[in-house]
């Protein structure tokens, strides 16, 4: 009877530090990803707004904006790397199954990570956003007495009042969707069906969003790629284009200087500084093609392009595949799953190399889906400006990439990127065992991705044809009723 007492006090024992070192690990993990978005905002964020000189009422309710939205970057970067995680956790465990250094890395842990990441989530989206858009825009109630309290107040009370509309609107749809006395039933429980389905509906919303932005976003890396990269010289003289940059932006200068120091001329000085501040940028990417070293030149560019062709040809071929899976085997669909048994078998046919290349390709298509969504005509506002960031766009900037990057584990597991199913509440979406939504995102996206990479590519041969053989200086041909209308 005393061995079997302390057999189940040995394993409550062993239970307790798992739990305290999961939490432990937990802590770190977001400490390190809190540290690092905070680095983010500051380099993104406008000072003026948070200096003490200005207001200190105004710089302390700025102040705690800012750290609130850096824990939602956080959780928005860990949101986007939960699934690679997962998936070199359970390669390594495959690889090493009984090394003594990784036994902190179980299923335990990834389980209550996803747990984790869902969780505040919703918190941040639901409450702690609203919250800090409210609280920046408030001032109080009118005769109360001013200062941080009083802002509380009223955010709290406008955020309330907000939220009941939210959950009257969900229980509304609820109850037009679900007809029957037993869904009825449940919305009367807040935990288990409010909430979940609430975040169903914004998942489903991120989804959507990535559906338009991740194809967009595919075709527009070619062009980001080729911006930040040196292009080869082919049929172009750069010598004589560097000489010719110089030759018109020293004249404009010697017009800017001559329109100051005399009253006689009428020029537009703004106009002309800004014509000199373009041809001094023209000049500067000039010289910094003309200084690369040819290996740079003629080897990293069109290795660069090759690399993104095949990722993005790749992602296009998975999907494809994945549709004929979705037509003939029932278990391509995605599913949720409460248990994570990791370390058993790799969720890839080749194993840690095709691992490791899912991981790539999810992390592919997120940075593909941000530069779509900072491409698209709608939200190219938000783009975020070195040092010159209000509060009010960090804010938008935060809750765009946390809809995008929570939908991520969701999105990659639809189009079938992995086989790494959906753990906890992920997993526990309506709309993930319907079929024909299934199926239909699978077809569009690859639709869209056909689009636009035909568009992309053939409006980029073009230009670059044109300005390969100098198509581009020659003159326009002007219109035969242009030169009637003309006064003789």
């Amino acid at each position: 009877m005393a061995s079997a007492e302390q057999d189940a006090l040995a394993l409550r024992e062993q239970l307790f530090h798992e739990r305290v070192r999961e939490c432990i690990i937990c802590t770190l993990l977001f400490t390190s990803l809190y540290i690092l978005c905070h680095f983010i905002i500051t380099h993104f964020k406008k000072h003026t707004d948070f200096a003490a000189e200005h207001d200190n009422e105004d710089a302390a309710v700025n102040r705690i904006a800012l750290g609130l939205c850096t824990f939602t970057l956080a959780v928005a970067l860990g949101a986007v790397l939960l699934l690679p995680f997962s998936i070199i956790s359970n390669e390594v465990l495959l690889s090493f199954p009984r090394n003594y250094y990784i036994q902190w890395l179980n299923g335990s842990l990834v389980h209550g990570l996803w747990n984790l990441v869902f969780l505040f989530s919703n918190l941040s989206l639901v409450f702690l956003m609203p919250f800090v858009y409210f609280f920046t825009e408030s001032e109080g109630f009118a005769g109360s007495k001013k200062g941080i309290m009083a802002r509380v107040y009223e955010t709290s009370v406008v955020l309330l009042l907000l939220l009941l509309l939210v959950l009257g609107m969900v229980w509304v749809a609820s109850a037009i969707m679900c007809n029957d006395s037993a869904s009825r039933q449940s919305l009367y429980d807040l935990w288990e069906y409010y909430l979940p389905y609430l975040y169903s509906c914004i998942s489903l919303f991120g989804v959507l969003l990535l559906l338009l932005c991740t194809p967009f976003g595919l075709s527009t890396m070619f062009t980001v790629m080729g911006q930040l990269l040196v292009k080869p010289w082919l049929l172009e003289d750069l010598d004589e284009q560097l000489s010719c940059t110089r030759l018109e932006e020293a004249a404009v200068s010697r017009r800017i200087c001559s329109g100051k120091a005399s009253c006689w001329l009428n020029l537009d000085v703004e106009l002309l500084q800004e014509q000199l501040f373009a041809i001094r940028t023209k000049r500067r990417k000039l010289e910094l093609r003309h200084q690369a070293s040819p290996w740079q030149r003629n080897l990293g560019y069109p290795l660069a392009m090759l690399g993104l062709l095949a990722l993005t040809g790749t992602s296009v071929l998975i999907v494809c595949f994945h549709v004929l899976e979705l037509l003939l085997d029932d278990a391509a669909m995605p599913r949720g799953i409460q248990d994570a048994s990791l370390g058993q078998v790799s969720f890839s046919i080749f194993g840690s190399f095709g691992a490791a290349f899912q991981v790539v390709l999810i992390l592919y298509l997120m940075v593909s889906s941000i530069v779509g969504f900072y491409s698209s005509p709608l939200f190219t506002r938000l783009l975020p400006v070195r040092q010159d960031t209000p509060l009010t766009k960090i804010i938008g900037n935060c809750v765009s990439l946390l809809v995008l990057s929570s939908a991520l584990p969701v999105f990659s597991r639809t189009l079938g990127i992995t086989r790494f199913d959906l753990l906890g509440d992920f997993g526990r979406f309506n709309w993930l065992g319907n079929f024909y939504i299934v199926f239909l995102y699978n077809m569009g996206f690859v639709a869209l991705t056909t689009l636009c990479l035909i568009k992309r590519v053939s409006w980029a041969v073009q230009a670059e044809l044109i300005r390969t053989f100098g198509l581009h200086k020659l003159p326009l041909p002007v219109p035969c009723s242009r030169c009637l209308t003309k006064p003789c």
